[in-house]
């Protein structure tokens, strides 16, 4: 029997097919069971911060579970409160911030749907078309995106999607509206930006209505669009952010963190997970940090980013480059993403095709020029072998 069988009578059917089964990594590259190479751009769709086996996490990995793994949230552990605190000063929160840590970026927007309901159990709940924030019932209720919802009807109440135009947020905020939440970059959308001043115009209406401004980062944040968050770039302060992902560079961590008055609105008792917040997890987010803050990674998701978008503008099929830092959508002429992503992987490039007529770009934040210029030759060859 081969993995593939295997694979197929083991795991749920909710999953397609795996691409091959990958079996070591390092750095930036990840090889698979027949021994072929591939330069990873999707660093397990902006997980992997520090690419693959990184000398700082597994050092911090390997000594906090020889030491103590797993307490439970009825005691603290001292990577956990560091952890916090990182979270606190990078965000920008500060004094007034508080985290709340889960396991994946769905329970950190479980948490914020909560925090949502907490600021008006009977208002409503705004979220965006063509959003994605998760797949648990509460987010995918948030999520826009029909083909997702549906199967699952009915949904959590009180959510409605506006359209992404600064036209409909005005229409749609009032005095009836607990939470906006919405993606600074429209992830599974394709790496989508959002129309200029929409972000601005949220947080003016959002603080003039009495209602939360609450930004989903798990797929934007921890450096990977060329500041510690993408709302850094805005000139504004959310009420709170959801983030995961690149946080623990692929030990599963979820947070959410709020800011200012927004921090008041939970009670003891009214939230919790059993894992969330576990010594392992916090002590990886830790090591991530400060492996980015060493190493001038935001920095490097700056250069790096620019260079790609250099490369990738003006070639064969490619209408238009969306995106900031190292999270970058590229938009196509014709609805042949899968065909360029498939031909990418048979050159040993990893990179991944939220729609038919869009490529996402998320390598891990260590990459360099040689990586860049590896990426160019095979990600040109494939859309030529395409066009």
């Amino acid at each position: 029997m081969t993995w593939r069988d295997q694979y197929s009578t083991a795991m749920m059917g909710s999953a397609p097919s795996p691409l091959t089964l990958l079996t070591r990594g390092e750095g930036a590259y990840v090889w698979d069971v027949d021994g072929n190479r591939y330069l990873d751009f999707l660093a397990g769709i902006a997980v992997n911060s520090l690419g693959h086996g990184h000398p700082a996490l597994v050092e911090a990995v390997t000594k906090q579970i020889s030491s103590i793994a797993h307490v439970s949230n009825y005691f603290a552990t001292e990577p956990q409160i560091a952890l916090a605190e990182n979270l606190r000063r990078i965000t920008g929160a500060g004094e007034r911030g508080r985290v709340y840590f889960g396991n994946s970026g769905a329970e950190a927007i479980e948490a914020a749907i909560k925090l949502a309901r907490r600021n008006g159990q009977h208002k409503k709940i705004l979220a965006l078309t063509n959003s994605f924030h998760g797949r648990t019932m509460g987010s995918v209720s948030l999520t826009g995106k029909p083909a997702l919802r549906e199967p699952f009807e009915p949904l959590v109440p009180g959510i409605e999607h506006i359209d992404t135009t600064i036209e409909a947020l005005e229409a749609a905020i009032g005095p009836d509206v607990a939470a906006l939440v919405l993606e600074p970059i429209k992830g599974e959308a394709g790496v989508v930006d959002l129309p200029e001043g929409f972000l601005t115009r949220a947080r003016e209406l959002t603080a003039q209505h009495g209602a939360l401004l609450i930004l989903d980062e798990i797929q934007t944040g921890m450096g990977r669009t060329g500041s510690w968050f993408a709302f850094q770039q805005h000139g504004i302060v959310p009420d709170a952010i959801a983030v995961a992902k690149g946080l623990a560079g692929g030990v599963p961590i979820g947070a959410l963190v709020t800011f200012g008055d927004a921090s008041d609105l939970f009670e003891t008792g009214q939230h919790g997970s059993t894992f969330g917040g576990n010594p392992l997890a916090t002590a990886a987010g830790n090591a991530v940090i400060a492996e980015i803050e060493r190493a001038g990674l935001i920095e490097n998701a700056v250069l790096r980013g620019s260079q790609i978008r250099a490369a990738v503008e003006g070639k064969p099929l490619v209408a238009e480059v969306r995106g900031s830092g190292l999270l970058i959508g590229v938009g196509l002429t014709e609805p042949v993403a899968q065909k360029v992503a498939t031909k990418a992987l048979e050159l040993g490039l990893i990179i991944n095709t939220p729609n038919d007529s869009s490529i996402r770009i998320a390598p891990p934040l260590i990459i360099d020029e040689t990586h860049v210029a590896e990426f160019t030759e095979k990600f040109t060859t494939a859309l030529e072998a395409t066009a």
